[in-house]
């Protein structure tokens, strides 16, 4: 695609959102903006990392790493519990993740290099970032929420986890919602990123579709651990005192 005419048509395609949200009376539009150029800018700075790391498998397993560090800071900042809990976003994240990498690449279903594996455990790290997001945020209000009950188990002897172990099945089931919508849609209502990516790359149907197909599923495996490592980690915490959402 020519680059100019890929700018202009960004251009008028941001200019078209922020339109509609003046006549709507959205105040969203400098956010708007600023995630407009923020993706530029990072999308374009990615790409020259990640295709010297393609040529450097070392550095390749470094980016996994920051974007891994990057990921739990995001949850952190969006449970809203203060930094403490870091080490409990960053363990949940990196559990879902090398599970279920490991699996894909102990059965080397993927083709090529680091040329697949990197976006794809990329996407697995983001979707685990997402679902420990939800899972924290859900149980945070929950706890929140319904606080009496759990002082009243703690008044009869049960252990901070105990007293909100019923939240926990709820909470995950909230992180794991938005994946199993997207796992149900798929070919249906929508033509998921990566299978739309690998048509336009040259790849066939066929091949497009399954490679989509452990995409979708490899999402859901790593969100189901990760919202479960969460809740856990997470649980013992939240049980000893009501919680204060801080600012991170």
């Amino acid at each position: 695609m020519e680059l100019v005419r890929y700018v202009v048509l960004l251009g008028i395609l941001t200019a078209v959102a922020l339109a509609v949200m003046t006549w709507a009376g959205v105040r969203l539009r400098l956010d708007a903006a600023v995630a407009t150029l923020r993706a530029i800018v990072q999308l374009s700075l990615i790409s020259l990392v990640i295709a010297w790391a393609f040529r450097h498998p070392a550095a390749a397993a470094a980016l996994l790493v920051v974007m891994l560090a990057a990921a739990a800071w995001t949850s952190t900042r969006r449970v809203g519990l203060g930094r403490d809990i870091y080490p409990v976003a960053f363990v949940a994240i990196l559990a879902g993740a090398s599970v279920t990498v490991a699996l894909v690449m102990g059965f080397d279903v993927l083709p090529g290099g680091a040329e697949m594996v990197v976006p794809f455990a990329a996407q697995v790290i983001g979707g685990a970032m997402v679902a420990v997001s939800l899972a924290g945020q859900r149980l945070r209000d929950d706890v929140t929420d319904r606080w009496g009950e759990i002082e009243a188990g703690l008044a009869i002897g049960l252990t901070p986890r105990q007293s909100v172990a019923e939240f926990g099945p709820r909470a995950v089931g909230r992180a794991l919602t938005p994946g199993l919508d997207q796992t149900r849609a798929a070919g249906l209502v929508t033509l998921p990123g990566a299978y739309v990516g690998l048509l336009l790359g040259g790849a066939s149907p066929y091949e497009a579709a399954l490679v989509q197909t452990l995409v979708l599923v490899g999402l859901l495996a790593a969100q189901s651990i990760a919202a479960t490592a969460a809740v856990v980690g997470l649980s013992g915490r939240l049980g000893e005192r009501r919680p204060e959402p801080l600012t991170t």
